[in-house]
């Protein structure tokens, strides 16, 4: 299987001697060529770098970021219609320059324990998960993280046979030989979430001592000046190079014979116009069709609205132009309350606030939606379908991934643990890619439930596995990992091939478990004994991420905010906002 530091070389013809130039100008090809002359160059430099030496140069970045993240936010937000005052804005914010600074923070961390001798998890928590796998705890590590990120917790899961003395004596990757260059890397960057060009150089060059050159996709060409401006201490010294182009440029650098590895976030279709004749390695981040489980249990009104919100908030966060967006929920048929779920989810989905379906193609894909499920419910301004299929009719919402705020609602039979085998088989068999599942159980079930829960987890053949959370968290925490299940090759990969984040630099990784609270402040209160589990007491009210959280866009300002001065006095201005979501 696949690891961070290793990923599966195309069979494919010896490399040229030369690459084509794709109908590139002379200038255009002179330039790309430059560059990667200068990274090049810049590898051996950081082949010289001590430990302390990259600690100082992370840190260095981190002041970079916090110098632009204003303007960070500001443009990612603009170039998505989100304009001033608009309550989404919050988005850009936590998947912009906050993502950016806790990673830094956490590659950080991992680089000095290197440098003092120590593994990045030698005071990590380890137990065993289900299959005899080994789970180290990611997060929280700090007490400000159980405060403000209560209730919520990540486990990177391990593939089966790896021990702990093996999980210890291997993390870190390249940065346990740091003299050992990795070579030059291209990165085709993602066009739908501002943070993934900048976390996958990182990861480059950090998980595999590579120096990259990063091409810009053309959506986010507008914060190429910001990236330039907080990447400035890798571009210096030559660690890094940004360009921009299309498909041509990417075609150009991925062929190039000076080039060692390629990494792409994008489509299945871009992987797949990528590997025919590529003669190095690749790793990739694909997307897929997300499931939302929800075990049906005995829930409260409240219980039923808040879940509604946070499948829609899966849905319809960044309108739905995510890799990570949830995109089918499995119901039971038995489920006494289904059809109050149902109604909660639909007036959920209508009264989220308006927003541009922004990214190219969508337009297509909903026509298509529309094509495949005439009697799909537009909701809100008719932008949004709401598809509601049984078997016969789900293969298409299933099977495609929409990448818009498209929908799916199947049914499967059986409550308790019939129903989440049942479940947890759909999501494996019949929904394309294996990045994501999210799964929604109140604590009493999942108390009733026991191992049968766990092992069940267990069989779900995702790279993150998301209980009474998003996905997106794990996205979101620099020391979880998020990648395609293992196994993916360049002849199949639906969801793509290794991991990024990952800042314990673990090897051989299986999955992320994320945990989080089944119901907000207070009413966590009733289930705070049964979340402890493995969870916690939430205090958030509502979760800033939430789409309709009336403060979300305040709050996210402020938790980067924070990240950045650590003002603990501001931070209460901001957790007061919280509790007014």
């Amino acid at each position: 299987m696949t690891t961070p530091a290793k990923s599966t070389p195309a069979t494919t013809p010896p490399t040229p001697t030369s690459p084509s130039d794709h109908g590139l100008a002379e200038d255009v090809r002179a330039g790309l060529d430059l560059a990667i002359a200068a990274v090049a160059a810049g590898g051996r430099t950081w082949a010289l770098l001590t430990l302390g030496q990259r600690r100082t140069l992370l840190q260095r970045i981190r002041a970079s970021v916090a110098t632009v993240a204003d303007e960070w936010a500001d443009v990612a937000a603009t170039s998505k219609g989100l304009g001033p005052g608009h309550p989404l804005r919050g988005e850009e914010w936590l998947s912009g320059p906050y993502a950016a600074l806790v990673a830094l923070d956490a590659y950080a961390d991992t680089v000095g324990a290197l440098a003092r001798g120590e593994s990045p998890i030698a005071r990590a928590a380890i137990r065993r998960a289900p299959g005899g796998r080994v789970a180290v705890r990611t997060s929280p590590l700090t007490a400000t993280d159980r405060l403000l990120l209560s209730g919520y917790s990540t486990e990177v899961w391990l593939e089966p046979g790896t021990s702990v003395a093996d999980a210890r004596g291997s993390a870190g990757l390249a940065q346990r030989h740091p003299e050992e260059p990795g070579g030059v890397g291209v990165v085709l960057g993602a066009g739908n979430v501002s943070s993934i060009p900048f976390l996958d150089v990182l990861y480059e060059l950090l998980s595999a001592n590579r120096t990259a050159i990063l091409k810009v996709n053309p959506t986010q060409d507008a914060l190429v000046p910001v990236f330039e401006r907080a990447l400035a201490p890798l571009i210096e010294p030559g660690f890094l190079r940004i360009v921009r182009g299309g498909g041509d440029v990417g075609a150009y650098l991925t062929r190039h014979p000076s080039i060692d590895h390629v990494h792409v976030t994008g489509s299945e279709a871009t992987f797949r116009a990528i590997v025919p004749g590529l003669t190095v390695p690749i790793t990739a981040e694909l997307g897929g069709v997300s499931p939302i489980i929800v075990v049906p249990g005995d829930w409260s009104d409240a219980d039923l609205r808040f879940q509604a919100e946070h499948v829609v908030t899966m849905r319809l966060q960044n309108a739905g132009h995510n890799c990570i967006a949830g995109q089918v929920v499995i119901l039971s048929s038995d489920w006494s309350q289904r059809d109050a779920f149902l109604r909660e989810l639909r007036t959920a989905y209508d009264r989220a606030p308006q927003r541009t379906v922004w990214y190219p193609g969508s337009e297509a894909r909903m026509d298509a939606a529309r094509a495949a499920y005439p009697d799909a419910a537009w909701c809100g301004d008719g932008t949004r379908a709401l598809v509601v299929a049984d078997a016969a009719e789900a293969a298409a919402v299933e099977q495609t991934e929409y990448f818009a705020p498209v929908l799916g609602v199947v049914s499967v039979a059986g409550l308790g643990q019939d129903f989440v085998d049942a479940a947890v088989a759909h999501a494996n068999e019949r929904l394309m890619g294996t990045l994501g599942a999210n799964v929604l159980v109140d604590p009493v079930t999942q108390r009733a439930l026991g191992d049968g829960f766990e092992r069940a987890m267990a069989d779900l053949r995702y790279g993150t596995v998301a209980i009474n959370a998003w996905t997106a968290f794990g996205f979101l925490t620099p020391t979880a990992t998020w990648g395609a299940f293992p196994g993916g090759t360049v002849d199949d990969a639906p969801s793509g091939i290794g991991v990024v984040h990952n800042a314990f630099l673990l090897d051989r990784v299986e999955r992320t478990v994320v945990r989080g609270p089944f119901r907000p402040f207070p009413r966590s209160l009733s289930t705070a004994r049964a979340q402890r589990l493995r969870g916690g007491l939430s205090v958030l009210p509502k979760p800033p991420w939430f789409v309709t959280s009336r403060t979300g866009a305040a709050v996210s300002e402020g938790f980067t905010r924070f990240r950045i001065d650590g003002d603990w006095a501001k931070m209460v201005v901001t957790l007061l906002r919280a509790f007014r979501a």
